[in-house]
């Protein structure tokens, strides 16, 4: 089989697949036109951020079997053309984050000591130490949003500075803040408001783009230093020119660019400000490991092999997956909707089975379930593969247990989340030919079948809130496609599961919370 490269890997990289007896051609200069032109012939192309996989370029690849991305993102590739046509991306998501996590603290060092600017002058034969004065880290305050891969390392490193380390990740369980010795801070300004210097290793999301902008350095202590070297604009490059002029930030190390290549930051102006073109992970050994993992993996595709870091496929045998498919579509489902209803750092997930799926190979149907419950919230693509591994590097403990009977039905999934302060509960089954139902959501008995667009509503148990929140969506033009009543006298209350055809506005999700005797709304898509 063919293996094109496309961009530059290791040579290490490419050794590994003609050692493996592979046809390799590298050719990182081909433009657009000529890519499409040979494409065709190849089952394999090797990537870096660069290279556009789109539709206009599967189209042509009629052999392709294998795109290896080498590195982290897979921003370049549409993920869905490679699904629908059975093409498996694989990507290099640990080989980088050492070195990532040290350049990170290599800029934070070279800021707050004026490392460039005393070497520039230096440079011009000048020997001049005025306004060169620098803070040292020990005793200091470092605020640390994200902990995941890179942002644990960076804490890890920076305690040994004698850092007081705090951070700031709302989809990290409390046992992982512990593993690493890191104070929590439930609020981003509860850490921008006591951290000397702030550094970001967040993936770059809706939810994170901007996030430390006007409003968190306003509430910064004066002075504060800090660092980017996850995405550019994660940190808002506008808010954070005016900070520096108004001598709230003091100086910053910045990796990343929101208009790069193309150096036209405004921050590009400031002395006090350490500025480098994205060399997060461009060490040797980084090069060596990517080029080589890259290799690894698109050789295991290829040869239909188990691959580790696999965005998109699920690991089932063809012969089972018609059995256990739709348990795999339930368990997807009922994890996905814990991060949409709830905002709680997962701590643990019980995963029970009754009945007859307990019979079944249970443990992919457990990975969907966390499949489910960490594609909102967790950067990479997360498959059947590196679910459990997510699981476990985000300090999430998975219990598996099975019963073989149950009451009620013949079979019967019960999925618990336990977060620091609640158990979130929610149970389905399948009935006859793979008709898949959630029976049970904290203590609600009902029989929903899952829609692509469902509300779900807790109210108080009395007559004519169902009307109002009817009356509301028909305004706006949503139509319910089914609604499901479940309810208990413990407490009076009631919950309302609407499947509906379309989105639901912001607005209208308002509109429906201000309903007296409504206690949560919330929209869910599955």
């Amino acid at each position: 089989m063919k293996i094109l490269v496309s961009e530059t890997i290791s040579e290490k990289g490419v050794k590994k697949l003609i050692a493996e007896g592979f046809a390799v051609d590298v050719n990182t200069k081909l433009s657009w036109e000529e890519l499409l032109k040979v494409i065709p012939g190849y089952d394999a192309i090797i990537v870096r951020s660069v290279t556009k996989i789109n539709e206009e370029f599967y189209q042509h690849a009629a052999k392709l079997k294998v795109v290896g991305r080498a590195g982290n993102g897979v921003d370049n590739i549409d993920m869905e053309g490679a699904t629908k046509r059975g093409i498996i991306v694989v990507n290099t998501p640990d080989s980088n984050v050492v070195s990532a996590a040290e350049h990170s603290i290599g800029l934070l060092l070279a800021s707050c000591r004026n490392i460039p600017k005393a070497h520039a002058r230096l440079q011009k034969r000048v020997w001049d130490r005025a306004n060169l004065k620098g803070v040292e880290l020990l005793d200091k305050t470092v605020g640390i949003v994200g902990l995941g891969r890179i942002g644990s390392l960076v804490a890890t490193r920076l305690k040994a500075f004698g850092m007081h380390v705090i951070a700031y990740d709302p989809y990290i369980s409390e046992a992982r803040f512990k593993k690493f010795g890191v104070e929590r801070k439930e609020q981003l300004l509860d850490l921008v408001r006591e951290a000397d210097f702030i550094t970001v290793h967040t993936p770059k999301t809706e939810e994170t783009m901007g996030m430390i902008g006007k409003a968190e350095f306003k509430a910064a202590k004066k002075g504060l230093r800090v660092v980017n070297c996850a995405r550019g604009g994660i940190i808002n490059e506008e808010a954070l020119e005016e900070a520096l002029k108004e001598g709230i930030v003091a100086s910053a190390g910045i990796d990343v660019l929101v208009a790069e290549p193309n150096p036209t930051s405004p921050l590009l102006d400031f002395e006090n400000v350490v500025i480098t073109p994205h060399l997060g992970a461009d060490t040797v050994e980084a090069q060596d490991n990517v080029g080589i993992t890259v290799a690894e993996e698109v050789i295991s595709a290829l040869r239909g092999e188990m691959v580790p870091n696999a965005v998109n496929l699920p690991t089932i045998q063809s012969q089972d997956l018609e059995v256990i498919k739709p348990y795999l579509q339930l368990g997807e489902i009922m994890g996905k909707t814990y991060y949409q209803l709830e905002k709680e750092a997962v701590e643990k997930v019980e995963i029970i089975y009754n009945g007859e799926v307990a019979q079944l190979e249970t443990s992919m149907i457990s990975l969907a379930v966390l499949k489910g419950l960490f594609e909102p919230v967790v950067k990479e693509k997360v498959n059947y593969v590196n679910a459990s591994l997510i699981a476990q590097n985000m300090g999430v403990v998975v219990a598996e247990g099975k019963e073989s009977s149950v009451d009620n039905y013949l079979t019967l999934l019960r999925v618990r989340i336990f977060a620091k302060n609640k158990t979130f509960s929610i149970s389905g089954t399948v009935f006859g030919k793979g008709e898949i139902r959630i029976v049970e959501l904290n203590g609600y008995e009902m029989d929903v079948k899952p829609n692509t667009h469902m509300l779900f509503v807790e109210n108080e148990d009395k007559p004519g809130i169902v009307g109002q929140i009817g009356t509301l969506l028909g305004v706006s033009r949503v139509n319910i496609a089914e609604m499901q009543l479940g309810r208990t006298s413990v407490n009076q209350r009631a919950l309302m599961v609407l499947a509906v055809d379309s989105e639901v506005s912001k607005e209208t999700l308002q509109f429906i919370g201000g309903v007296e005797g409504v206690y949560k709304v919330r929209f869910v898509q599955s």
